[in-house]
């Protein structure tokens, strides 16, 4: 007898191993720590510090109606709800003139803020959906539980009305916005 049994089972295990797939496997787990995260900028700088807003009153009808600026627009990122508020960090404008003594503005009851979009979602104070609402140096709130995003925008609007009883020089202010998780 002939041993071709044994010459073919070997080329059949050969041709089994070369059909076979082999595999193997390995995991890893990834931890994400997140912390709480806020930011708020104007999107006209990109930064905290919205530079300064020119506002120049150069004819009766300017001390008469007051002037209104262009819009301004803040950007919050906060990966949870948020709060805005808005203040100044003075009672008084400070005064740059030749006037002697220096005169003394109050901020309250000549510099107004409206909002003029909510892209921030949340609650507006509907105290600022009017240029008549004036800053002090008491925190106000703009917007209660804003959504959390990277891109939350709220456009805004100053207004200024000095009236008559201030001589010519230039009046600065402060006026902060903070934000914070609840």
């Amino acid at each position: 007898m002939k041993k071709i049994i044994v010459l073919t089972t070997a080329v059949l295990g050969f041709n089994l191993a070369a059909n076979a797939q082999a595999s193997s496997g390995a995991s890893q787990s990834t931890a994400l720590s997140l912390s709480n995260a806020i930011a708020v900028t104007f999107t006209g700088s990109g930064s905290s510090n919205g530079g300064s807003v020119s506002v120049p009153f150069s004819s009766v009808a300017d001390f008469t109606n007051g002037i209104t600026t262009s819009v301004q627009t803040l950007k919050v990122q906060s990966n949870k709800l948020f709060n805005l508020g808005v203040s100044v960090n003075a009672a008084n404008f400070t005064y740059s003139g030749t006037a002697s003594p220096a005169p003394v503005m109050p901020i309250s009851g000549v510099l107004a803020l409206q909002v003029t979009g909510n892209g921030a979602g949340g609650l507006l104070n509907s105290l600022f959906n009017a240029l008549s609402s004036t800053l002090s140096t008491a925190e106000q709130t703009l917007v209660s539980l804003g959504s959390n995003g990277g891109n939350q925008t709220l456009s805004l609007q100053y207004k200024a009305t000095p009236g008559f009883a201030y001589p010519a020089g230039t009046y600065t202010a402060n006026v902060v916005f903070t934000t914070t998780q609840p």
